[in-house]
């Protein structure tokens, strides 16, 4: 008898139109697959069960020009992140996957800010633990220093993105796999401020349904 698969949830549905240097240069440091430039698209897909992201990533790399930089399968969830050098392969690639999986945007859940932390004049001591397992910049003492936590977690890098391209500021880590996302900005406090600002309007001005989990 063969076993019944329940129904693909779509936790994250997030493009983003154009990525900036840094968030690029962290996603190729970090990710096993094809290295991203600054300036390409990119789409994040976030399904569960975790299995149900081999079959969005079929979906999405053969219907358009696409390349993937990472395909995660953890625990309860699995991602995917595709991207190109033109907005409508990655645009189409997405579409093709909602329609085959007979789903819209509108289901994605929505993005949920967990928790914020702003911190003036990083004492050295903090900025030394905190670098000792960053991936991103380094933490320099004295920097003003903003972390967000955002489920679902793939969300994360879209914050960090706004951020960058409205902000002159440092990108220390992103870890955008798992139920809630984190990332670690820096520089000075009315360069943070105005990053923070731009983060917590993007997330703010993305529809989806709620989260039951």
């Amino acid at each position: 008898m063969t076993p019944q698969n329940p129904a693909p949830t779509l936790r994250t549905y997030a493009f983003v139109d154009r990525m900036q240097p840094q968030c690029a240069a962290h996603i190729a440091a970090t990710s096993p697959g094809d290295v991203p430039l600054a300036g390409m698209a990119e789409l994040y897909i976030e399904m569960a069960p975790g299995n149900e992201v081999f079959r969005a990533a079929d979906i999405a790399l053969k219907a358009a020009g696409v390349r993937p930089a990472l395909q995660i399968i953890e625990r309860e969830f699995g991602l995917l992140e595709i991207h190109s050098e033109q907005q409508a392969e990655v645009l189409a690639s997405g579409q093709a996957v909602l329609d085959e999986l007979g789903l819209t945007e509108a289901d994605r859940i929505r993005p949920t800010i967990a928790s914020t932390q702003f911190i003036t004049n990083v004492h050295p001591y903090q900025a030394q633990l905190l670098n000792k397992w960053r991936k991103g910049s380094m933490l320099m003492p004295g920097q003003s220093l903003f972390v967000m936590e955002v489920a679902p977690a793939a969300y994360i890098s879209v914050a960090a993105n706004e951020a960058e391209k409205a902000a002159s500021i440092t990108v220390i880590e992103l870890r955008a796999v798992g139920r809630f996302g984190r990332m670690f900005l820096s520089g000075t406090e009315s360069e943070v401020q105005t990053a923070r600002d731009a983060a917590v309007a993007a997330l703010e001005g993305m529809h989806g349904r709620e989260d039951r989990r």
